[in-house]
């Protein structure tokens, strides 16, 4: 990914910078909070400092935290933390994990500063197993002016996003990509909205037993 320098850059600050968004990812963590159980193996992209993983990691079995930033995961680590949750440098388009070892994939503001989210989505399908939960808040295009010249300044900053999606572009682009949408919820700002997504890996033959008779309501 050409902008990792960029972030490798950014880790120093990112922790303060994101302290702007905290309500928002309070939000985020509100939302994916009743979806997590102890018994749960989850496997996170694009951690950056913990600001998910931190507080959520104690109510699940496991929380392998990665970031393809080494600089980030440095950061990361600093964090008090939990025995549950361990934090690697990871490449979330080639995952060293074995088919259908997580319960849950989460992938937090990622997906749109991507060049090519669909090799991440296509390894989280990959990792997940059946029926698993993919997460996947992601900040989506704003309305306005100030919208547009806040993503200009971010451009002049080296911070790329490509893939402006709105909220309905964003959940078509995952069921492309075979996943069903459970929910989702909007946060945020007009300038800076969020839409936090929830999905599921539910294979074709899972959709087709489901719609046979006498499965309705089960």
């Amino acid at each position: 990914m050409d902008n990792k320098r960029f972030w490798d850059r950014c880790s120093k600050y990112y922790s303060g910078f994101m302290r702007h968004s905290e309500r928002t990812y309070m939000q985020i963590r509100k939302a994916i909070r009743p979806f997590l159980q102890r018994d749960m193996d989850v496997l996170e992209l694009a951690c950056g400092t913990g600001q998910l993983s931190v507080p959520l990691s104690p109510y699940v079995r496991s929380w392998e935290a990665t970031d393809f930033s080494p600089e980030m995961v440095k950061q990361a680590k600093k964090q008090s933390h939990t025995s549950r949750l361990h934090f690697s440098v990871q490449d979330a388009t080639k995952l060293p994990y074995g088919p259908e070892s997580f319960d849950a994939v989460v992938i937090s503001n990622a997906l749109h500063i991507m060049p090519q989210p669909e090799k991440a989505l296509s390894e989280a399908w990959r990792v997940l197993k059946p029926g698993g939960f993919l997460f996947a808040p992601t900040f989506i295009r704003g309305k306005g002016r100030w919208a547009r010249f806040r993503l200009w300044m971010m451009g002049l900053s080296g911070f790329r996003v490509y893939h402006p999606w709105n909220a309905g572009e964003l959940m078509a682009y995952l069921s492309e990509h075979r996943y069903t949408i459970v929910c989702h919820q909007l946060f945020g700002s007009k300038s800076a909205p969020l839409c936090c997504l929830i999905a599921r890996k539910i294979p074709l033959q899972g959709l087709q037993s489901s719609e046979q008779p006498g499965n309705a309501g089960q």
